[in-house]
Parts: structure tokens; C-alpha cells; sequence
């Protein structure tokens, strides 16, 4: 620390390492210049047509061996196809047929204009049913089209995913390409925002109740289906002008999210929502979704969606990043997902850093029975697709991950955000590995497209070959036979709602459901198959077959089953609105998820109807079970005070009420909470449990109660309450004049408090040099002494600050020469969510930091962890830094040996 005039300069002993943002938020390719956010239908980059088109001819493309591949026993991995059959696969999905369609990225991003007309979608086949791959085509070629990130086929159908528009193509001579003269082509849907960024919209996939579903990320969209309805979803990585607005069904919704609509485009639903960019999610039979979501640090997941769930990515008006709401100590998975706040969903298994992107549900086919119930999650920054068998548990699931495919068992990464920044590329062939997307094809086997790059995630691709290769996974020994189905007889459509895949049960499931009566009996027939997921699917389109069908589903409802009972739910009420009698006599049923399901199910049923069942369902809720108490608060929404106050009554302040009252969070509730928070009687821990209930309460009477608990200066959460009083007074309360009470109190005022010049040097380049250091044997016990300076930015080993990442454990997936590259030259890589900025007050202040919150109070954050609130009538100038935070190797003090060392230790993990 260096005190000169009129300011203190912070030398801060930090260690120079920037968490990358695991999604592919990219910084600008060399020589090129990243034109940033822009608006919804123009492209994202101006193709340079100076440099040379991608000629397939010209290149030599690569591919891994089958033999790299790590699979579990007795299944093996071939090539099915590689380039130059394709190139860039960025999506795939697999027709009736067992044609792959995929969709290509030669223009991807800073290369928009490398492939002159446009990206493809192409076709490849197997036609001699040999296992491999032996012809492929273009189905269509445009310019608009560049990386389009998802394709689903129904037959001659075909929806690609290619913002700001889905558009859907009719093959009508079906002769697999595209031609305007005879087929058809239509916007389907339009408004999602950013073309050419992976946070937009993505693949279109089918459920089991005849509907499709997409996602799109936290780019923002706003959109309205066929019948008119409009949704309007924002949030504060683009800051949308319509973030926080509720949308035409009367709900708010923020972030990524996940929809649903009907084959002609009406009747959209929002299922969940406020992810940060969850490429791909599944629909089972059952009708249980499950998605991944990629990180902003290292806390990427794959969750179970309840439905109407908001996993927690902004603020709940959208217009806040998590890091404005870190709560002190806690850790950044939970501060991201924010799971200790109420209305927020289980965030499922947080694995760390990633970049995840396609997903698939297996079911039946060639893999046996020993893997039904597979969920599958490509995993692009880890080289692997992880596999899960979902287990329930309460209304939730257990999430236990795998490595179902993988080239890289090493556990070091590279090539990826979460590694190194956007420099970081591979040098070694196993992470390599890029799979973008997997399939189960109708012949039963497991399909995965490599993107195969040296680099995943920041908006880059590296391999100007654009390879690309299609895996299969199978058996060992596997004959490849893919069904002849006729899809225009009742034994075809019967034998398609039978298929693996997904997109094929569809096209059987609209064409029986249209056949109506005559289908009937095959439908029942199917419905008695011992194949459970056989049955479930019947029993959705029973549900739709008219009165008789319905009649057939509601027996299941007297099942001992309680997975039956939970599908009949299910089906009943995608086929009719009219259920209340249904969830009445379900509301005290044994299953947490049948309970569950009744709950979500009453989100949108007036009070008079919903609020009794609610009350019912309460007594079943206690504050272990996480999912099932989210899912009555989703049932609860827009009730929240009428539910409360018919509980009151009948409800004890225990825990399980305390909970409940939390979930809900009334205004009825103040008084009381109030006399808890200070009630010396009771712990803590129930003292801090009041206290948070009141602060998620946005009206005036909440502000208030706090502001009087905070002149009891011996309290023992007197610390947590001027947190919340700070913190609240820049957001939610901002209007309730909290801040002006602070003021009189002397305890906090935003125009006169005194801020500190902060200053991150940007001091000369280490005098280390990485040649050095790589020739230099590591001292571990060394490494852990030095490694103590970087306790002003970074815990390390339970001590330590939040400013940059937690190091515990973070150097056992890094390779040497990554860590000892960011301890010498941290500029070469600033991570997105950690660039700096530099701040001026009009009386001379300097602050360098991360902008946690905009809005008039401004949360800055800089080296040591130390936040200030700075107000916007404050500040005259701002502008970015453009060098990291972060001091070099030589500003620490460190020489090429002491690196080495600290580079030893960090390996170490321990």
C-alpha cells in the first residue's frame, strides 16, 4: 500500500487469475473487432469478404480415433460420419429414416462470410446399412442461416432454430431438398434476439404430449405465438428494454428460458425460466424435464425443472447480475443459482466449469434395458458426455453424474473458458473433444457430433478445416437396423410412438390422435405394454383421444403406482383445463411429485378454487424437501397473501411454518416476523430466517421493521440486518426511503459517504519469462507459502477474500502452463464477468472494479474485495480498463522459481 496525494493507490497481493465465463461468451478474435450487442434480425458480424471462402476441397480435416474414447463395458464407439460429409456440426437430430440432419457452422461468428451462400443443413445417410455414413447432401443452403443451433425433423417437417426467427421448411415432394419453387418455407416464429450469439435461441424438440419445446438463453426475446399472446423475457445481460414487464399471461419472466407451443405455433407456455443460456433440455414420457445450464464462473449444472421455476440467474425483475446479490460468505454456485433465496428452484448438480450444449432422454433401444432411463448431457469444455439415472427423491431428483463418453479421463482441461481465457487452446489431441449435441436414433444407438476445436466457448472457433464427425454408440457387435416405419398406416404409427427417438414418436403421436376413434383400440392395446415408458406414451394420447380416452387415463389415477398416478396428472392436464376436481382428490396423495404436480397445477386458478387446496397441500411441506416447498410456492403465485392468511390461523410458528412463510414471504406477515427477529428467545438461526423473509417483502411496512431492528445494536444478527438495510436501499426499497433514514441515523449516505481511490496499476510486463518457469522442477511446500499473497483477492484454503475465483482445488484441472501464463501476463486473458472499470468521481475519486449494479447507487467491487456504493450523481467519468485487475508475476515479487513453485502447489490440490 502506497499512500500519495490525495488518493491511496491498493498494490494488492493478488493472484493473477480471471474465471472465463464457461457459456461462449467470446471475446474478439484476433484482428478482428467484436461490434458487441446488437439488435434482433441483423447480423452480428459484417461477413469480410476479403479473406479467402471455406473451400471443402481445399482442406484436409481431422478426426479423433474411436480408440481414444473412453465408454462404458460392453459398448463400443465407431465413426459414423466425418468430414467431408460434414463440417461444423453444430446441431443434429435423426428422422424416422435414421437420417442424421445437421446443422453447420462454417460462418460461425467472427467467420460470418466464410462460407459465401450461407450455412448449411445437411443430410447424411447410410444407405447400404453397413454403420457408416455414405452419402450426404444439402437440404437447404441460405444466406441467412449462419450457425443455426438447432434442427428437428417430424417427418417432412423440418424446424431450424436460427435467431431471431424458427423457421419451419416443408419438404413437399419429399425429395430431402429444399426447393422454393415446390416446397414451402415459414417464419414460425420470430423476436428472439441476437443472431450469431450462443446465448439465443436454440434446438426445437418434442414432448410426450404432442407439443414442442425450445430454449432460448439470456440474450432476451420478445415474441408472440399464433394466437396472439405475447411474452416478453429480459434481463440484464442485454439489459432488454422490456426486462421486468410481465408478459400477456400475466406472469414476469426473466433470463433464459424454456417454452412449449403446439405444432401450429398457438397456446406457448412458459415452463421455466431465468437460466443464464441452457443450450438443450428433455421431456420424458413420464413427462419429468430436465435441462443444463452453463455458468457465468465455474458452476455449470444439470437440474430437474419444476415447472413455472425460475433457477435465479438475475434478480427476480431481471434488471440484477447474481453478483449484485452475494450475500457475505456465501459460496459463488450457491450466490449464482441464489439458493438461499426464496422462488428458486434446486439448482441439481453443480459440477464447475463447462460449457454444456446438447441433451438427450434414452429410453429403449439397442443399448438394453440396463441403461433405460439415461439422461444424457453433452459436456464441450470437458471433453465428455455426462450420463445420469435420475433417481427420485421427494418431489425432486438425485443427480448422480458419470462419464458416459469421454476422451479426456485426465482431468485437466483445456481449450475452455474456465481454464484460462479466451487464449487458452488445446495442444493435446484428448480435449480435442467437442460434442455439440446427442441423439438416440431409431436403430437404438447413441449418436454424438464433435464440433472438434482447440477451443469451446468465448464466441470462437480455431480449426479453419471446420471438421466435424458423427460418433455412434452401440453394443459390441451392433448391426445397425433401422425400422421400416409407414407412417401413413396404424401399425407404422403404433410401431413409430415405440421408437427411441424422440422426434419420430411425435409425427406417430399427431397422426393417431388425428385418426381419433379407429385408433383407439391400438392405443389401448399399447397402453397394457410392460414397458413403462411404452404405456406412459399411450396414456398421453389417450388423454387426447376424447371423452373415452380420458375416461382410460383417469383409471391410472387409482394406481398403486405412484408414477402412473403422476403420468394420468400429467396427461389430463395437457388434454383439458378442467382438472380441479382431479387435483382435489390428489392434494393429500402419498407421492411427493404427485403433490408437486397438483401444486404447480393451481399457479393460474383463481384463489376462490386454489387457495384450499393450497392450504391441504401446506400440510405436507417441511423445509426439507426444497423442491416440493418451490413447487407449492409456484402454486401459490399471485396468492401469496391469501394463502398466508387462511394459514395463520392453524399454523404454529414452527419451523415448517417459519419456512412456509418464507417461501411466501406475505406483507400480512411483517408484525410477526418482526417480534422473531428480535425475539431473544429463539436462535440465531430462526432470528436470521425472519430476518430474511422480511427483506424478500417489497413493501414499505418490511423496510421499515428492519430499520427498527437495527437500533438493537448487541443483536446477534445485527451484522446480517445493516447488510440487507445497505444493500435493499439501492434496490427494491430504493423508494421507501431507507436510504434517508440511514442518513439521519448516520449509518449510511450514498451522496456524502466517503469513498476510497482504488487503483489497479498497470505496471510494467513481468520481467519472468513462461520459457523459464516451464524448465523449472516446482517446490509444492514452497508453492503453498508463496501462494498466501493472493489472499487480498482470492480464498485460498478457507482464508482469504471474494474478488477472484476461489483457488481451492482450481489448479487440479489446469495445466502448468496455463496457471504459470496467468500469473505472469494476467492482461493476455480478461475474463468476461471480470473486466474492470474505471470510475471518477467529481471530486476526484478513482475507483478500478467490477460494476456489480448499475442504477442510481452503483455497487463497485475492486481488488481486496472491497465494495463501495457509489451514486450515479456522483460520478464524471467511466470508462473500461483494458488491463486485468490483477498484478503480474514480478508486481508480486515473485521470480521464475517462485512461479514454478506456486504452480506445483495449485497442481497439487492440496
Amino acid at each position: 500500500m502506497t499512500k500519495c496525494p490525495n488518493f491511496l493507490v491498493v498494490l494488492a497481493l493478488a493472484a493473477p487469475f480471471l474465471l472465463m465465463s464457461a457459456a461462449p461468451d467470446k471475446p474478439a478474435a484476433k484482428g478482428k473487432k467484436d461490434k458487441g450487442p446488437f439488435v434482433a434480425g441483423k447480423p452480428a458480424f459484417t461477413p469480410d469478404l476479403t479473406a479467402p471462402a471455406f473451400d471443402p476441397a481445399k482442406v484436409q480435416p481431422d478426426h479423433l480415433e474411436p480408440s481414444m474414447f473412453k465408454v462404458p463395458e460392453g459398448l463400443e464407439i465407431t465413426v459414423w460420419a466425418t468430414s467431408p460429409q460434414l463440417f461444423n456440426p453444430a446441431n443434429m437430430d435423426i428422422d424416422h429414416a435414421g437420417r442424421v440432419w445437421v446443422t453447420e457452422g462454417v460462418n460461425y461468428r467472427r467467420h460470418s462470410g466464410r462460407s459465401r451462400e450461407g450455412d448449411c443443413i445437411r443430410v447424411l445417410q447410410d444407405t447400404d446399412g453397413d454403420g457408416k455414413c455414405d452419402r450426404s447432401h444439402i437440404f437447404v443452403q441460405e444466406k441467412e442461416l449462419e450457425c443455426p443451433l438447432g434442427v428437428a425433423v417430424f417427418d417432412n417437417v423440418i424446424f431450424v432454430s436460427n435467431a431471431p426467427n424458427i423457421i419451419k421448411y416443408t419438404d413437399v415432394n419429399r425429395d430431402l431438398k429444399f426447393d422454393p419453387a415446390v416446397d414451402k418455407r415459414e417464419i414460425f416464429l420470430s423476436g428472439f434476439e441476437q443472431p450469431q450469439h450462443d446465448h439465443s435461441l436454440h434446438s426445437v424438440y418434442a414432448g410426450p404430449d404432442g407439443r414442442l419445446y425450445f430454449s432460448n438463453g439470456n440474450c432476451g426475446a420478445q415474441f408472440s405465438d399464433k394466437s396472439g399472446t405475447t411474452f416478453r423475457i429480459g434481463g440484464a445481460y442485454l439489459n432488454n428494454t422490456y426486462t421486468g414487464q410481465k408478459s400477456d399471461d400475466g406472469h414476469v419472466y426473466v433470463g433464459g428460458f424454456t417454452a412449449s407451443i403446439d405444432d401450429e405455433g398457438h397456446n406457448a407456455r412458459i415452463l421455466g425460466f431465468n437460466y443464464r443460456n441452457s443450450f438443450e433440455g428433455v421431456r420424458t414420457s413420464y413427462g419429468d424435464m430436465f435441462l443444463n445450464d452453463n455458468d457465468d464462473p465455474p458452476a455449470c449444472r444439470v437440474s430437474h425443472l419444476i415447472e413455472g421455476g425460475s433457477f435465479g440467474f438475475f434478480s427476480a425483475d431481471g434488471k440484477r447480475q447474481w453478483r449484485a446479490d452475494k450475500r457475505p460468505g456465501q459460496s459463488i454456485p450457491t450466490a449464482e443459482w441464489r439458493q438461499e433465496d426464496p422462488g428458486i428452484i434446486p439448482a441439481g448438480d453443480v459440477y464447475g466449469g463447462g460449457a454444456p450444449t446438447g441433451m438427450c432422454f434414452y429410453e429403449n433401444g439397442a443399448l438394453g434395458p440396463k441403461w433405460s432411463g439415461l439422461l444424457l448431457s453433452c459436456e464441450t469444455g470437458r471433453n465428455v458426455v455426462f450420463g445420469y439415472l435420475p433417481k427420485p427423491h421427494g418431489a425432486g431428483f438425485k443427480l448422480e453424474r458419470f462419464d458416459f463418453c469421454t476422451t479426456n479421463t485426465s482431468g485437466v482441461f483445456k481449450g475452455s473458458d474456465f481454464v484460462g481465457g479466451a487464449n487458452n487452446l488445446s495442444d493435446e489431441r484428448q480435449t480435442l473433444f467437442r460434442p455439440s449435441d446427442v441423439c438416440v436414433g431409431p436403430d437404438g444407438a447413441v449418436y454424438i457430433s464433435d464440433w472438434f476445436d482447440k477451443r469451446t466457448g468465448g464466441h470462437q472457433d480455431t480449426d479453419e478445416t471446420c471438421s466435424g464427425t458423427i460418433y455412434r454408440i452401440a453394443p459390441k457387435g451392433f448391426k445397425p437396423k433401422v425400422p421400416t416405419l409407414n407412417l401413413d398406416t396404424q401399425e407404422g404409427q403404433i410401431a413409430a410412438l415405440q421408437s427411441p427417438a424422440t422426434n419420430v414418436r411425435h409425427v406417430a403421436f399427431a397422426r393417431l390422435k388425428a385418426a381419433g376413434q379407429a385408433a383407439m383400440p391400438a392405443v389401448q392395446h399399447l397402453r397394457e405394454n410392460a414397458d413403462p415408458y411404452f404405456a406412459a406414451r399411450a396414456v398421453w394420447l389417450l388423454a387426447q383421444m376424447g371423452e373415452q380416452g380420458l375416461i382410460s387415463t383417469r383409471s391410472w389415477l387409482e394406481s398403486d403406482d405412484a408414477t402412473k398416478r403422476l403420468v394420468a396428472l400429467r396427461a389430463i392436464r395437457a388434454a383439458t383445463p378442467d382438472v380441479i376436481d382431479i387435483l382435489s382428490s390428489l392434494a393429500a396423495d402419498l407421492s411427493p411429485m404427485v403433490r408437486s404436480e397438483v401444486a404447480v397445477a393451481l399457479r393460474d386458478v383463481p384463489a376462490a378454487q386454489s387457495v384450499p387446496l393450497l392450504v391441504k397441500l401446506s400440510h405436507h411441506i417441511d423445509g426439507g424437501d426444497r423442491s416440493l416447498l418451490e413447487a407449492w410456492g409456484i402454486g401459490c403465485t399471485g396468492k401469496e397473501e391469501a394463502v398466508w392468511t387462511a394459514l395463520k390461523p392453524i399454523g404454529a410458528w414452527n419451523d415448517d411454518f417459519a419456512h412456509i412463510t418464507w417461501r411466501l414471504h406475505p406483507a400480512a406477515a411483517v408484525p410477526e416476523l418482526q417480534k422473531r427477529a428480535a425475539d431473544s428467545k429463539l436462535s440465531p438461526e430462526q432470528r436470521r430466517l425472519a430476518l430474511e423473509t422480511l427483506v424478500f417483502i417489497p413493501q414499505a411496512e418490511a423496510a421499515k421493521a428492519v430499520l427498527a431492528l437495527a437500533k438493537d445494536t448487541g443483536s446477534p444478527i445485527h451484522t446480517d440486518i445493516m447488510w440487507w438495510l445497505i444493500k435493499r436501499s439501492t434496490d427494491e426499497w430504493s423508494t421507501f426511503g431507507i436510504a434517508e433514514e440511514l442518513k439521519k441515523a448516520g449509518i449510511f449516505d450514498p451522496d456524502s459517504a466517503k469513498l476510497v481511490t482504488i487503483i489497479t496499476p498497470d505496471g510494467p510486463p513481468s520481467s519472468v519469462k513462461l520459457e523459464d518457469v516451464l524448465k523449472l522442477q516446482g517446490n509444492a511446500k514452497n508453492g503453498q507459502q508463496l501462494v498466501t499473497r493472493c489472499v487480498m483477492c482470492h480464498q485460498v484454503n478457507g482464508q482469504g477474500v471474494e474478488f477472484g475465483p476461489n483457488l481451492e482445488g482450481w489448479g487440479r484441472s489446469q495445466p502448468g502452463e496455463i496457471i504459470a501464463q496467468a500469473l505472469i501476463d494476467p492482461s493476455k486473458d480478461i475474463a468476461h464477468g471480470y473486466d474492470g472499470q474505471e470510475i471518477v468521481t467529481k471530486d476526484g475519486v478513482t475507483i478500478h472494479g467490477m460494476v456489480l449494479t448499475e442504477g442510481d447507487i452503483m455497487i463497485v467491487r475492486s481488488m481486496g474485495g472491497q465494495n463501495q456504493y457509489v451514486a450515479r450523481s456522483r460520478i464524471k467519468s467511466r470508462r473500461k480498463l483494458t488491463h486485468s485487475m490483477m498484478l503480474n508475476a514480478t508486481q508480486l515479487g515473485l521470480t521464475a522459481q517462485d512461479v514454478a513453485d506456486v504452480v506445483s502447489y495449485l497442481r497439487s490440490g492440496k
